[in-house]
This record gives structure tokens, sequence and C-alpha cells, in this order.
């Protein structure tokens, strides 16, 4: 039944569900009644009750900010302290001047609201500080110039609080900017930055909006990554590691020489070896690995006239390896074989090595991918009359 117009009209009012699941929620409200507590508790042992409780409402509009919109521009540290200090020192200076009427309180906001910008330092709850250092009551009137003293320290506590607290709980904040992964060390952009929308793009669409968007560039990059993630899985139709893997794998042991190491590299034309030991994956050995010993073997030192013990895969395998399991999707291979540089992705099932997957298999993985998308394509086009 298709619901009545009052009703789709309450709709449109209606804001759209938030995208947090109720578990955020709940560790968000703990992290703001502690950081406010702690704060509240130190502002009032510091400098009276009644301080306290006149700076306590800016202060739990920032917990809010810092605790359940952490990855905002809004809520990070220098947003918290700058939008403080400078919306303190603006409320206080006005009062001075001007004394404590309402039209002040208003002059100081706006003004405040325009200096927070200017030093991108954009934090609601500042606005909230500089009427209030201009609305003073008594208590906070007798701080004088002391006034930006309270404020800087709810800043500060609030701040700490968030910080260790989200930190704790598995949130990244600050939410600084990632370091760049480049595993070749060049100024190329990496793989999948050369095909799709650029860093460049993305700040000339944000400049055509031409307005405040309440998410930092880096986030914002990182839900279009997702969403093109998301929308390849889609596309690629569930073809994983299993369907694509190399089964006759060629491995070596800890015990493999540097010379038997070559010969089983050179002969079957590859790249890596899996390490194995008792069946099990103990490492991974690389064409890079081998060339550092085999050159050391090649310089001439007295202790090689009377013979050298042979090098053994065991002292040069490298043992961190990333794998998969039969069940990785396509999707999720593509960045371990193109942007952190591997060549081979051992495939293990409850442990034990079942096949491994290189960039060529990835590469015919996706020729064929591609192939059928193009014979659907054809198969459902319209032939022109």
């Amino acid at each position: 039944m298709s619901a009545s117009r009052p009703q789709i009209r309450l709709q449109r009012l209606l804001p759209a569900p938030l995208n947090s699941p109720p578990k955020e929620w709940l560790r968000a409200g703990l992290g703001a009644l502690l950081g406010l507590f702690l704060a509240g508790y130190l502002c009032s042992l510091a400098y009276g009750p009644s301080v306290a409780l006149h700076l306590l409402g800016p202060l739990a509009a920032s917990a809010v900010l810092v605790f359940a919109v952490h990855s905002g521009p809004l809520a990070q540290p220098w947003s918290v302290l700058g939008s403080y200090a400078v919306a303190g020192a603006i409320g206080l200076a006005m009062r001075q001047a001007l004394g404590g009427g309402l039209w002040v309180a208003a002059a100081a906001l706006g003004i405040a609201l325009v200096v927070m910008c200017l030093l991108r330092c954009l934090h609601p709850p500042g606005g909230g500080v500089a009427a209030s250092a201009v609305l003073a009551d008594p208590g906070l009137v007798a701080l004088g110039d002391h006034l930006l003293e309270p404020v800087l320290l709810n800043a500060l506590v609030l701040v700490l609080v968030a910080v260790l607290y989200n930190r704790l709980t598995g949130v990244r904040y600050p939410n600084g900017v990632p370091p760049r992964k480049d595993a070749h060390h060049t100024h190329d952009p990496l793989p999948n930055e050369r095909v799709g929308f650029s860093g460049a793009d993305l700040d000339q669409a944000l400049e055509d909006i031409g307005e405040f968007v309440d998410v930092t560039r880096e986030e914002l990059q990182r839900i279009i990554l997702a969403t093109e993630q998301h929308a390849l899985q889609r596309s690629l139709g569930g073809i994983t590691a299993g369907s694509l893997m190399s089964r006759d794998v060629q491995s070596a042991s800890p015990d493999t020489t540097l010379e038997q190491a070559w010969k089983m590299l050179s002969g079957h034309h590859l790249k890596t070896l899996p390490v194995l030991d008792n069946g099990q994956l103990a490492g991974i050995v690389s064409l890079s690995d081998l060339v550092g010993p085999a050159m050391a073997r090649g310089r001439f030192s007295w202790r090689g006239v009377f013979g050298r013990k042979p090098v053994r895969l065991g002292q040069v395998m490298s043992r961190r390896v990333v794998s998969v399991t039969r069940q990785h999707p396509l999707e999720r291979l593509l960045p371990l074989l193109c942007e952190q540089g591997l060549h081979c992705l051992p495939v293990l099932d409850e442990g034990r090595l079942v096949g491994v997957i290189t960039q060529t298999d990835l590469i015919a993985g996706l020729k064929r991918h591609l192939l059928n998308a193009a014979g659907r394509a054809s198969d459902n086009r319209v032939p022109a009359l």
C-alpha cells in the first residue's frame, strides 16, 4: 500500500538515518560522559563550581562532536583548542570594552566565527564560548583577564580524554592524513590513482560545490574509494582466489640451497618460491632476496679458498608472508598485488598451501571477466534495422 501524502511530507522533513550502529552510539555516549565529567570536575576544583557550571554548555556540545562525530573537521583537536582560545579572547575583550549586553554577545559570536574560519579552527561550541564570556555571571567577571584559563583547561582536558578514549576503543583520533603507501619509493602516482578520480579532481569538486562540507578531504576520499570497492565487488561477480590460483606449486624448504633455488626459479620462470617446513608455510623467497647473498658469494675472500658453507633459504627467506584463502574475493586481491608490490600470494586451506596467485594469474582472471562482460553486452545489444 502506497504512503499517503502527509506521510511522504513527513518523511521528507525527517533526516536520513544514521549510518553508525547502536554499538557506536553507546561508545560515544560513554566517552562524552567521561570527558564532560572529568573536565568539569577539574575546572570545579581549580576555579569553583559556579565557574565550571557556567562553562558546561559549550563543553557538552564539544563532547558530542569529539566522541560521536570524531572524523569530521569540526571535531579535531586544533578545532577545539583553537576555537576556545579565539572565542574566549574575543568574548572577553568585547565584554571589557562594550559591556555585557545581548547585542555584544551576538557581535562576539559573528566576529569569532569569521576568525575561526580564517584560522581553520571552526568549531560550533566556540560560538557558545564567545557568548558565555560576554554574558558572564559575577563569578566569571571576577576572574578578569584570567577567564581564558578555565576555558582552555576545559578544552585541553576534553581533547586529552577524547584522544585516549577514542584510541582505546579502536577509533583513530585525531583524524590525520594517513601515510602514502609506496612500495617502489618513486614519484609516480599509485596504480589505483592512475585510473579514476585523483586528488586534484576531488579538490575541484569541493571548490565547485562552494559550501562547507562537514567531512575531511581524506575521509571523503576514503568514502569514495570504499564505494568504488563495493561497486567493483558487485561487478566482478564472485570471482575468488580458489578459481584463479595455480595449483601445481613449486616450493622449497628451509634447507634448500641458494644454487638450488636459482635453478628452480629460472627453470620455471618464477619470481618467488614458497618455503615449506613440514608442510606448513614457513616463509617466502624472491629474486631480490637471493641477489644479495649471490653477490656476496661472488666476492673473493680467504675463507672462500678453504670452502664455504652453502647458503640455505632459511637464512634469507622472508618470514612475514601475506597469504589468502580460497574464498578471498578478486577485488581484495587487487590492492595486494598492485599497490603493495607483492608478486605472489600463497593460498592456504587450514594452514596448508594449496596454491599461489601471481600477478599473471590476476591479469588472466581480469581478462576472462572482461571477455565475459563483453559477451553479455553483445548478447543484449538490439540489432539495427
